[in-house]
C-alpha cells in the first residue's frame, strides 16, 4: 500500500491499495503507535513509519523470513528504526501491544508478492487475528483490511471475514466496506473498522 506522490492521487480509485492507505492515515497522528500485521515487503511498514515519526512506534508481524528479509532491507534504506520486527503471526498481537492502545492496525491478506503461493493468511487464523485487532485499537482507531478474492483461500476468506464484520456490534463499530464492482479481474478490496 505505498502511498503515490501528491501529483499521482488525483484517481486514487484505480489504486485500491493506496486508497485503503490514504483512509488509514488519516486515523493516525506522530507518537502514535500502530501495527502492520502483514508486513509482507515492507511498503505499508514504511508508511505507517513515516505517519507515527520517530516518537512512535510501528509493530510489523510476519511468519515468514523472507517477508522480514524485504522490510528490514526496506527500512534501513529509508534510515526508518522506529519499527519492532516481529516473527510471529498477527494473532500473537496483544503479547507485544497493550490493548486499546493502536491507533491503527493494518491487514493486507493472502500471499507475499513474488514469494510462495501456497503460503498465505487463512480465513480462521485472520479472523482470530481481527478479533485481537479490535481489543488492540484504541477508541477512535481504525482496523484496515485488504481483501483479495482471486484464489481459492483468498475468496474463503474475505466471505468469512464479511460475515465476520457485518456481525459486529453497531453500538460498538462502525464498519465500511469498498469493492470495485465493475472490475473483473479480481481488485483488491477494502474493509475499515473503526471502534466508536
Amino acid at each position: 500500500m505505498l502511498m503515490a506522490k501528491n501529483s499521482e492521487m488525483s484517481n486514487l480509485i484505480t489504486r485500491t491499495t493506496e486508497l485503503a492507505m490514504s483512509v488509514t492515515l488519516t486515523y493516525i497522528k506522530p507518537g502514535d503507535t500502530v501495527v502492520d500485521a502483514t508486513c509482507g515487503t515492507g511498503q505499508d511498514t514504511v508508511v505507517l513509519a513515516r505517519a507515527v515519526g520517530s516518537e512512535g512506534s510501528v509493530y510489523a508481524f510476519d511468519i515468514q523470513k523472507s517477508a522480514h528479509l524485504l522490510t528490514e532491507a526496506r527500512l534501513k534504506s529509508h534510515g526508518i528504526a522506529n519499527v519492532h520486527l516481529v516473527k510471529q503471526s498477527f494473532v500473537s498481537m496483544s503479547d507485544h501491544i497493550p490493548e486499546k492502545s493502536a491507533a491503527a492496525v493494518v491487514f493486507n491478506l493472502g500471499y507475499l508478492p513474488g514469494g510462495d503461493h501456497s503460503i498465505t493468511t487463512t480465513a480462521d487464523s485472520t479472523l482470530a487475528g481481527l478479533d485481537v485487532a479490535l481489543r488492540t485499537i484504541k477508541p477512535g482507531g481504525v482496523v484496515t483490511v485488504v481483501m483479495y478474492d482471486g484464489h481459492d483461500e483468498g475468496a474463503e476468506e474475505k466471505q468469512a471475514v464479511l460475515e465476520w464484520a457485518e456481525a459486529l456490534d453497531q453500538k460498538k463499530y462502525h464498519v465500511a466496506y469498498v469493492s470495485l464492482l465493475n472490475q473483473k479481474n479480481h481488485p483488491p478490496e477494502i474493509l475499515w473498522i473503526t471502534k466508536k
